[in-house]
C-alpha cells in the first residue's frame, strides 16, 4: 500500500506501519483506525481496496511528509526572525525548552568528551 508516494510496510501492524509517514505516530494511527473502522493489528497485506482507500483519503486530508515540515522550518524562521527568546536559542544551536546546558547538550555545544579520564591526576617530575 502506498500513501502519498511512501510505501507501508505489508508485515506491520497497521499502527505501527502507518507511522513510517512524518507527522503520524502511534496515536495518530489509531485515530485514522477508529475513524474507519479497522482493527488496529490488521496488516497492510490483508486490507480490502476499499479499505485502502479510506485510509488513503483521511491521511492526505492531514498535514504530513513535505508540508509539515516546511511548517515547522517556517515557525522556526519566524521566531528567528522576530528574535524571541526561542528564535535567539534556535540560532545559537542550544536547548530551546528549558532544558539545562551546563552538563547534558554537550554534543549541540561542541564540547564532546569521547572517553573519561581516569580520575588520577599524573604527578608532575620535577
Amino acid at each position: 500500500m502506498r500513501i502519498l508516494g511512501i510505501t507501508i510496510p505489508n508485515e506491520k501492524r497497521l499502527e505501527i506501519g502507518l507511522t513510517v509517514l512524518y507527522g503520524i505516530g502511534i496515536p495518530a494511527a489509531r485515530k485514522i483506525l477508529d475513524k474507519v473502522g479497522i482493527d488496529h493489528g490488521k496488516k497492510a497485506k490483508d486490507l480490502t481496496p476499499d479499505e485502502e482507500n479510506k485510509i488513503r483519503a483521511i491521511v492526505e486530508g492531514m498535514t504530513i511528509e513535505g508540508n509539515l515540515k516546511r511548517e515547522i522550518s517556517a515557525n522556526i524562521k519566524r521566531l528567528k526572525d522576530i528574535k524571541t527568546h526561542r528564535g535567539i536559542r534556535h540560532m545559537k544551536r542550544l536547548p530551546v525548552r528549558g532544558q539545562r546546558t551546563k552538563t547534558n547538550s554537550r554534543t549541540v555545544r561542541g564540547n564532546v568528551r569521547k572517553t573519561m579520564a581516569s580520575g588520577k591526576r599524573k604527578e608532575s617530575k620535577t
